[in-house]
């Protein structure tokens, strides 16, 4: 069945992809993600950041900020493949207040996301604060999506993603500092009109609090596969061995699935070390 792309639940998002299930082969530092991702033969179908672009070469705006008289501003790039131009959003939201509007994708599929409106999960979300989440990337100030309950984003009309049971691959860098256990915070691809349509209508990859089955590892958070119904640590819910990837302001979270009967979760602290497999089967 069709799917989207949703940002939904309490973290803070800095960069996500949507992909094919093909691992990556290595290639020079001044390639990104979505360079990678696309020399491996899975290009990207969906690739969203407030923070930096994920195209060596792209130079279109990241996302649209809202200011309260009604006022809208594209957020773009200070330079080809480089950070976002905050200080473009600091002047524009002088003295006042901005929302994040709208989260462009940086694929060619342009699977941007609006915020979610209402739903069988209830009433339409708000957007986020466009300032709340600023960081500091080479020396300039650029702003996450810092997520909490009643915001979200989401596409129901997207090209190009995986649909009736095809493979795909997605990672997420977020926050492991501002989580909860409520359902949920996830990016993936799920249904196309807002309602919960049965067992393994979904595919995100999810960190927080939340043990869906019990027995889990410590306090959390931990990474899940979001496949609706339930958070998967595992094949079986839970994964005993796991305690997540602790407390860092940036994690890595990875979900990649054959659309049958595989997935694979990983994660990693996203400033250093590489990544560890917590569930393949």
């Amino acid at each position: 069945m069709p799917r989207l792309l949703s940002i939904a639940g309490i973290l803070c998002l800095i960069a996500a992809c949507l992909a094919a299930v093909t691992t990556p082969t290595a290639q020079a530092a001044t390639a990104l993600p979505c360079d990678i991702y696309g020399s491996a033969g899975t290009p990207c179908v969906a690739a969203h950041s407030t923070i930096r672009a994920l195209y060596s070469g792209y130079n279109g705006p990241l996302y649209q900020v809202k200011r309260a008289d009604g006022g809208l501003a594209d957020i773009g790039l200070l330079t080809t493949g480089g950070v976002a131009n905050a200080a473009a959003q600091d002047s524009f939201c002088a003295n006042t207040t901005c929302i994040i509007n709208v989260i462009y994708d940086q694929s060619p599929r342009h699977n941007d996301l609006t915020i979610e409106g209402e739903g069988g999960a209830g009433r339409a979300d708000v957007g986020a604060p466009a300032n709340a989440l600023p960081v500091s990337v080479g020396g300039h100030t650029a702003y996450g999506v810092e997520i909490s309950s009643g915001m979200g984003y989401r596409d129901n009309s997207t090209s190009g993603v995986a649909v009736n049971g095809q493979p795909e691959g997605m990672y997420m860098v977020a926050s492991s500092t501002h989580v909860n256990g409520g359902c949920c915070f996830d990016y993936g691809n799920a249904e196309t009109n807002n309602q919960d349509t049965g067992n393994g209508h979904m595919d995100a990859v999810y960190l927080g609090l939340r043990c869906e089955f019990g027995g889990c590892n410590g306090p959390g958070p931990w990474v899940a596969a979001d496949l609706e119904n339930g958070l998967y640590q595992s094949n079986t819910g839970t994964s005993a061995g796991d305690p997540g990837p602790g407390i860092l302001p940036y994690v890595t979270a990875m979900l990649s699935n054959n659309g049958q009967n595989h997935f694979a979760l990983k994660r990693a602290n996203a400033q250093t070390g590489g990544l560890t497999t917590t569930y393949s089967g």
